[in-house]
């Protein structure tokens, strides 16, 4: 008689009532609509309106009419989908215009549109990397990095958060395998920069290929918007790939890998997360095509979100408040436990303001957080207001009872 296997409906049904039991249950939450930086949200039967400070729209630039009207206007003339994958019939003018419009930005030779981020990540890695190459890996670069990796195939290892040596002794244990040392170039959950040229000096020594996800520095740093890379002053050789995000900074949604020109060329015969997938819908590139030209150009987006971030640490810092190191829109608060993320999340949320807790496996155990972001869209008033109440949430959290907080 056949052993019997387990039931997965079952398996699911424990998982989740195991991370109730420790406070890390995720819930979505559904957006009726937007209206700059504030949002209407179902609540219970009816709907509310909360200040939005979790997004990634750095630059505001998500319902720029420019963006939005290029959007429509591309939709109108070439529909809603791209009705194919990039190597059928599914790469159009307005992908080529926008793999053009970044590489000239970037200064790099070529560039390629994908989907996603995630897919991007896997792309690099799984058309670069054999089973028996190696990719190393800040410990807190972001999961798509991670699962990039072992979904490839290649072999993993891992050096201490931010820690250029660490990187050179991991390339060291296998120097006779192709190599990519891979990394964030701003971390999405601590705020903080990668050191881009300490890690570049290494992978030249290491003759390992530098590979930047920039998601969270591309039009927020650098000169002209152009990224961490741009910021720490490295080129095309130093950096032979780098991914662009098209959902962050520059509102939309999409990626794109920017960089040598054979490398660019190979991912686009081989990489399977592009090759065996639709292409995205024109109108988004045109969209995206719009984005990019805005956030070059209007250098006083990033002065505004520069002075958004820097008043908003004064005055929080302050107040006593327990911000980590960061210079970046991403301005994480400590908080320890789950159960304190929970609460001060609840008692903002009570306030008007949407924060959401950042609990394992996010990041480490012991290290739940308030993942606060700013946008050049927000006001100063919006920021004090903010401050105000996360300082009446950190005095009021400890008299509440932090078990029977919820996730907001």
């Amino acid at each position: 008689m056949a052993p019997e296997r387990p039931d997965l409906r079952a398996r699911a049904r424990q998982l989740r009532e195991d991370r109730d039991a420790r406070l890390l249950r995720r819930h979505r939450r559904t957006v009726l609509r937007r209206d700059g930086m504030r949002c209407e949200v179902e609540d219970g039967g009816g709907s509310r309106w909360l200040l939005n400070f979790c997004g990634n729209d750095y630059l505001g630039l998500s319902q720029h009419f420019a963006v939005s009207g290029a959007l429509q206007d591309a939709a109108a003339t070439d529909g809603v989908g791209s009705g194919g994958s990039h190597l059928v019939c599914g790469h159009h003018a307005r992908h080529a215009a926008l793999e053009r419009e970044i590489a000239d930005w970037l200064q790099v030779p070529a560039a390629l549109v994908l989907g996603s981020g995630f897919a991007a990540n896997l792309a690099v890695l799984q058309a670069l990397l054999g089973d028996d190459d190696v990719c190393v890996q800040d410990r807190l670069n972001h999961a798509s990095l991670i699962d990039a990796a072992r979904l490839a195939g290649c072999r993993l290892r891992r050096y201490p958060h931010a820690d250029a040596p660490g990187a050179l002794r991991q390339l060291r244990t296998l120097p006779d395998t192709a190599a990519i040392l891979a990394t964030d170039g701003v971390f999405s959950m601590d705020g903080d920069v990668a050191p881009l040229r300490e890690l570049a000096v290494v992978a030249r020594v290491q003759q390992a290929l530098l590979y930047v996800d920039d998601a969270h520095g591309i039009g927020v740093r650098g000169p002209d918007g152009r990224g961490s890379v741009a910021e720490a002053r490295l080129d095309v050789e130093a950096v032979p790939l780098q991914l662009v995000t098209l959902g962050k900074a520059l509102g939309g949604y999409g990626a794109v890998l920017a960089g040598d020109a054979d490398l660019i060329a190979h991912l686009a015969e081989t990489a399977r997360p592009y090759v065996y997938t639709t292409a995205l819908p024109p109108a988004q590139a045109a969209a995206s095509l719009a984005a990019v030209r805005l956030a070059r150009h209007e250098h006083w987006r990033r002065e505004r979100l520069a002075a958004l971030v820097q008043r908003f640490r004064t005055r929080a810092l302050g107040q006593g408040l327990d911000l980590m190191a960061s210079d970046t829109p991403i301005q994480p608060l400590r908080c320890g436990d789950n159960a304190t993320a929970l609460a001060l999340s609840a008692a903002l949320d009570a306030a008007g303001f949407w924060v959401t807790a950042i609990r394992p496996p996010t990041v480490p155990e012991g290290q739940a957080r308030l993942r606060i972001t700013l946008s050049a869209a927000h006001a100063d008033a919006d920021v004090d207001a903010l401050i105000d109440a996360l300082a009446r949430a950190r005095d009021a959290v400890p008299a509440q009872d932090p078990a029977a907080a919820v996730q907001a």
